[in-house]
């Protein structure tokens, strides 16, 4: 197998086409300890992991269609709906938390940059065991409500939540961009 297999094989599967079972806890351990390796300067860790899974995952979808009525009171039924079974799909889903600290030498986009590392490296080990996933922010990572029932400070935001489960069905590989249009030298 290419050493580049994962990499190129890599998709995102709808979170609504993901279903049980999900990662057992030694994989689970696993593709945690293969996002922990993110390149990180000053090895600040400025990030973490929440993991919503089993029933907090209904829950959690049933107070986001209450805050979205709240949000506005002409929400339609159908994205109630939506919201309701936003994280009932798949089997987990991780938040991924961005936690920035100051730091003279380490500016904060460096930090933002390590927190979206680590979701890609969860995307791509939950790849790696046979999972498939998907990266998804939405109105829900960015709402102040949301994440004071998520117990996320005001001082942190949420860089993506990662849902992994099985793939219902193969996912069709779709367009890239071409390398031609996002690369150059540098002709010095």
């Amino acid at each position: 197998m290419s050493p580049l297999h994962f990499l190129n094989q890599r998709r995102s599967v709808p979170a609504p086409k993901l279903a049980a079972p999900g990662p057992d806890r030694q994989q689970l351990e696993q593709i945690l300890g293969a996002a922990m390796r993110v390149p990180d300067h000053g090895r600040l860790e400025p990030f973490r992991i929440l993991a919503i899974e089993g029933p907090q995952r209904d829950t959690l979808g049933a107070f986001l269609a209450q805050r979205a009525l709240e949000l506005d009171p002409q929400t339609p039924p159908a994205q109630l709906d939506k919201d309701r079974k936003r994280f009932s799909h798949a089997p987990l889903v991780l938040a991924v938390i961005a936690c920035p600290q100051p730091n003279p030498k380490v500016p904060e986009i460096e930090q933002l940059m390590t927190t979206g590392c680590v979701c890609f490296a969860l995307l791509q080990a939950a790849q790696a065991f046979g999972f498939g996933a998907q990266w998804l922010t939405g109105w829900a990572a960015r709402d102040a409500a949301v994440k004071a029932r998520l117990g996320i400070a005001e001082d942190e935001s949420i860089a993506g939540f990662i849902h992994i489960g099985q793939a219902s069905n193969v996912v069709a590989e779709r367009s890239r961009p071409e390398l031609s249009s996002h690369f150059s030298r540098w002709p010095g």
